[in-house]
């Protein structure tokens, strides 16, 4: 086979669903119910823009300055959203990773954080993608490999569709209590209730012309433990979940207004997380994880429709 600018290219299926998994950053490329989108993805020959299903580590979202201090040492992250002067969505988005085992339904990559400038750490990281009854899960393992502590968070950046576009008409179900303010860098300036404010979806409407680029948390979670993101279809005859585990305790929404013409607002990102922005430097949700530890999380995609 040809090589691609993302990579091989991982086909994996269970009944009606179908998703591509590529080598790039072991990113999710698509996802399918009966082949409609569920996703807005990208092709196998494109430049990935956006973040689209890009795994995010060893921090989702924003380091502000890309300078934090970590165990009486001052480091220095490249920055690589420069306007802002900010490092974003962690190191590991244009690596190559290897797969380490697959089948029709399931694959597994790997890759190795090596030591670095502005992150001293060495990390081995494995991303699992497997499809079920329950839709797409996927859960993401790092061990640290190194001597000393490391700081550690992840996350994923995939865009979620429910036919909609642009988005304002699709209807969001967010069980979230609290949002993250920021100011114009994207870099958090406190928290606030959602209640009383364009920022509560706790019960489903319509997005409408509301610009999200917003950490949320204070997640209201099910008997099983998991928070569950819904976009709908306003006729209620189609949708999808993202539903976050143990341990993913913040999700990013972001409408994609920022994006260059033609990409904005035509679905959302929804961004499971297991530390908010900035938590590089005010130390919230992040994980130390110690010498031959290993942290595990695990997200998840559930497609539905009715009437079919």
């Amino acid at each position: 086979m040809p090589e691609t600018p993302t990579g091989a290219q991982l086909r994996l299926r269970h009944g009606e669903l179908s998703a591509v998994v590529v080598e790039l950053g072991a990113a999710l490329r698509s996802l399918e119910l009966a082949g409609t989108p569920v996703l807005d993805g990208f092709g196998a020959d494109d430049l990935i823009t956006g973040g689209r299903g890009q795994l995010l580590v060893p921090w989702p979202n924003r380091v502000g300055d890309g300078r934090y201090r970590w165990q009486h040492r001052e480091l220095q992250l490249p920055l690589s959203e420069a306007p802002a002067g900010n490092a974003i969505h962690g190191l590991l988005r244009w690596t190559a990773w290897h797969t380490v085992g697959s089948d029709p339904a399931r694959a597994v990559l790997e890759t190795t954080l090596w030591p670095q400038p502005g992150y001293p750490f060495h990390l081995r990281v494995r991303a699992a993608y497997t499809l079920g009854p329950a839709g797409l899960e996927t859960a993401v393992t790092a061990r640290n490999l190194g001597g000393d502590p490391a700081p550690y968070g992840v996350g994923q950046h995939p865009y979620l569709t429910a036919g909609t576009a642009p988005v304002d008409l699709s209807v969001l179900t967010l069980p979230a209590r609290t949002r993250i303010t920021t100011d114009g860098r994207g870099l958090p300036t406190g928290q606030e209730p959602v209640a009383g404010t364009p920022y509560d979806f706790r019960t489903a409407r319509a997005i409408g012309d509301l610009p999200l680029d917003t950490a949320f948390g204070d997640l209201d979670r099910g008997a099983d433990g998991r928070a569950i993101v819904r976009l709908a279809h306003p006729d209620g005859s189609r949708g999808v979940d993202l539903w976050l585990g143990e341990g993913v305790d913040w999700v990013q929404l972001y409408t994609g207004d920022t994006l260059p013409p033609g990409e904005r607002r035509r679905a959302v990102a929804v961004e499971p997380m297991t530390c908010p922005p900035d938590a590089f430097r005010s130390g919230t949700g992040l994980v130390t994880l110690g010498p031959g530890e290993q942290h595990t999380v695990r997200w998840g995609i559930t497609p539905w429709r009715h009437g079919a």
